[in-house]
């Protein structure tokens, strides 16, 4: 059989610990017999990210936004025990939030539903997607630790040079701040994106912050999603018969948890973070995850939604044996290949990348899994495979299919 020839390359990002090296075994395994694969090479690994400077972080995302999609392989963000480890000049930002902040895209993941995990909430039946705002907040924060004595105040200087200040808090103790910003123009971008998405799925999406507390900040998102909704969608979620309403962030928790499933709730995008975790786990594990940034001007990002699996990549470094869940990974390069094949119109390309998909739920379903899925399937006839098995029998299938 002839490899499939990609004509546009895609940009592949490679990552860190047990992740890099599932992303190596796919692409031997599962990828390279079939295609020829096309890539722009990145290493994003944290040793390399150290030897730029993170240059190559910000190359890559620049690439991304010259090819328009890219796959990316879970990353380390260093905190201070990463350090010595890997005798850091600095603890390099998240290469996923200075991506995120250059694409000025909008996160969504969605759970990859198998026979025989049954979600932890029996009442989920369908997907729940989660909106995640890839901009600002926390993951672009100003931290400073304040010494007791110490007046803290937040000073914005006009254009004009005039100042406006209001104060945060005197310390009579020790103590510290967080200074967090966002953009109108990504926010309306991100309200967009959600309602396009929405639109394309045709289910209803929830937007939820915590306007009650965050009067100005939360209070700002809720209205530029309200105004762009009334000005721009109202009539075309009327014509598709699907609903947008807003709700405070702890509501939702109560409305999501009551709930069948079947729509996307978007979030901010600490809130995001820890929802799509909270989802991905609930309906049986983190690595059972699709993800894709979508930028407004239409670039593509896909990506593992969890990380690098550090406990099991220290046992391989031991030579022992892993059974390390590699679908979100799959699924990366799938949604990437076939979103390269749909704007290359290789249909061959976007086939293929179904057939990858196919292939690894009819794995599990036939009752090979890995380890986490082994403890939580339903499935009465299972077996639990290493990592390099479960590839093979992913490949083993989509022979058969091809």
């Amino acid at each position: 059989m002839s490899k499939i020839v990609m004509k546009t390359p895609l940009v592949e990002m490679d990552g860190d610990e047990m992740t890099r090296i599932i992303w190596q075994m796919i692409k031997e395994i599962l990828l390279e017999p079939y295609i020829e694969l096309n890539t722009e090479y990145y290493d994003l690994g944290l040793t390399h990210r150290n030897e730029t400077d993170d240059q190559v972080t910000v190359d890559s995302a620049n690439a991304t936004k010259k090819y328009g999609v890219a796959v990316k392989c879970a990353t380390i963000t260093p905190n201070a025990a990463r350090m010595p480890e890997y005798n850091l000049k600095q603890m390099w930002k998240s290469p996923n939030g200075t991506i995120r902040a250059m694409l000025d895209g909008t996160v969504f993941r969605s759970p990859i539903l198998v026979k025989g995990v049954t979600p932890y909430i029996p009442t989920w039946t369908k997907p729940i997607t989660i909106a995640r705002h890839a901009y600002g907040d926390v993951y672009k924060n100003t931290e400073m630790v304040v010494k007791g004595g110490s007046k803290a105040e937040l000073c914005v200087t006009n254009a004009d040079g005039t100042e406006e200040r209001s104060l945060i808090h005197s310390f009579d103790g020790d103590g510290i701040i967080q200074g967090m910003h966002n953009l109108d123009s990504s926010i309306s971008s991100f309200a967009r994106a959600c309602f396009n998405y929405a639109l394309d799925l045709k289910q209803d999406i929830w937007f939820a912050t915590k306007d009650t507390i965050s009067k100005k900040y939360d209070h700002t998102f809720k209205d530029i999603f309200q105004e762009i909704f009334d000005n721009e969608y109202k009539e075309k979620f009327d014509e598709a018969g699907i609903e947008y309403f807003y709700t405070l962030i702890d509501d939702a928790v109560a409305r999501v948890v009551r709930s069948e499933g079947g729509y996307i709730w978007a979030c901010k995008n600490y809130d995001g973070d820890v929802m799509s975790d909270m989802i991905a786990t609930a309906f049986g594990s983190l690595a059972m995850m699709t993800s894709v940034l979508v930028s407004p001007d239409g670039v593509y990002e896909y990506e593992a939604a969890h990380g690098t699996v550090q406990r099991h990549y220290y046992k391989h470094l031991k030579g022992e044996e892993t059974s390390t869940n590699s679908v979100a990974t799959l699924f990366a390069w799938s949604g990437a290949l076939r979103k390269r094949g749909e704007l290359d119109n290789t249909l061959e390309l976007c086939d293929f990348a179904d057939k990858l998909e196919k292939a690894t739920i009819q794995t599990i379903e036939d009752g090979v899994m890995t380890g986490d899925l082994y403890l939580i399937s339903k499935l009465e006839n299972k077996k639990k495979v290493n990592t390099r098995e479960f590839l093979e029998e992913v490949n083993l299938r989509l022979k058969d299919m091809i």
